[in-house]
């Protein structure tokens, strides 16, 4: 930006975005997610123990299985954690966007997880095997409770912050594995009909992808700095021009910073200049309270030839360029 007016008056303190509460946020999930990786851990230890001690192969696997949400849940963790750091002379922003790319990491490693889950299940079509043992099901419902203690811990972050939404996902999908495994268990129990296991993983895989595939969207979207889902870009510009003394706006670009957190940078034709730093501060704090935009920055531009995109004479151009 060749001109790169005076920041909002209030340019320290203007990243959080509104109504959330920032302040208390890091304590309260930075415990969620100790309690969680510390049961899930423990879990994995019994169920692995148990696996070694009984020589059975579906527990180990599932101890395997279980230690993957571990990984899971220690990268929402550590991304939520180096989201709070402050900024440095090389990542401006700080690492903000750690957040967004822990949660497309989620989003893929459950959709991955999906495939396998239903490879395996349409396998078991084709070779029936007998269902697991009451051992298996008795550690699966272990594993409902566990799992669907933890994705409760996250319940009420992910509905504005889809990195503690993938944690969420993440934990609620694998409750639903291992509530098919005691339902398949007690069904084909019931019955001796064998492709009641595979089916019930098909159902489940599909729930699975279901609810995934809005966090692997969103997470997407931000990742190539996409307008986050809540902001209408056009209702920003509108509001932009509607501002006393603009004439016009330009060079729009919203993206999210963070998970949370939202940037806006505008080009500002006023032609009778702005009453800069008063102007500058109303506007940014506009932006705030309207949109839940944290972080705004303006070019306020006087004449018509003050950016490359009018056709102006090349002398003109040169007088107002660098």
């Amino acid at each position: 930006m060749a001109d790169h007016h005076h920041h909002p008056a209030g340019h320290a303190h203007d990243h959080g975005h509104g109504a959330h509460g920032h302040s208390h946020a890091p304590a309260e999930f930075g415990r969620a997610f100790a309690l969680g990786v510390a049961l899930n851990l423990g879990f994995v230890v019994v169920e692995g123990g148990a696996g070694f001690v009984s020589g059975s192969l579906a527990l180990i696997a599932d101890a395997g299985h279980n230690l993957s949400d571990v990984l899971g849940l220690l990268m929402a963790w550590a991304a939520y954690a180096l989201s709070k750091r402050p900024a440095s002379k090389r990542f401006t922003y700080g690492l903000r966007g750690s957040s967004i790319l822990a949660a497309l990491f989620n989003a893929v490693f459950l959709l991955v997880a999906c495939g396998a889950i239903a490879l395996g299940a349409i396998q078991r079509f084709f070779h029936p095997a007998p269902i697991e043992s009451g051992t298996m099901m008795a550690v699966a419902a272990i594993g409902i409770v566990i799992n669907l203690g933890t994705a409760l811990l996250f319940l009420r972050g992910g509905k504005d912050d889809i990195n503690i939404r993938g944690a969420f996902l993440h934990m609620a999908a694998d409750a639903g594995v291992s509530a098919g495994v005691v339902l398949a268990g007690l069904l084909v129990a019931q019955t001796g009909l064998l492709w009641i296991d595979p089916a019930i993983s098909l159902v489940i895989v599909m729930v699975i992808v279901a609810g995934t595939w809005s966090l692997f969207r969103d997470s997407l979207t931000m990742s190539l700095n996409g307008v986050p889902g809540g902001i209408d870009p056009a209702a920003v510009t509108a509001r932009l021009a509607s501002l006393p003394g603009v004439a016009a706006v330009h060079h729009v670009h919203i993206w999210p910073t963070s998970t949370t957190e939202v940037a806006l940078t505008a080009h500002l034709l006023m032609p009778e200049g702005g009453s800069q730093d008063a102007f500058l501060a109303r506007s940014a704090q506009l932006m705030r309270d309207e949109f839940r935009i944290g972080h705004s920055t303006f070019q306020i531009e006087q004449g018509a030839c003050a950016d490359e995109t009018r056709d102006c004479t090349p002398a003109a151009h040169a007088d107002h360029h660098h």
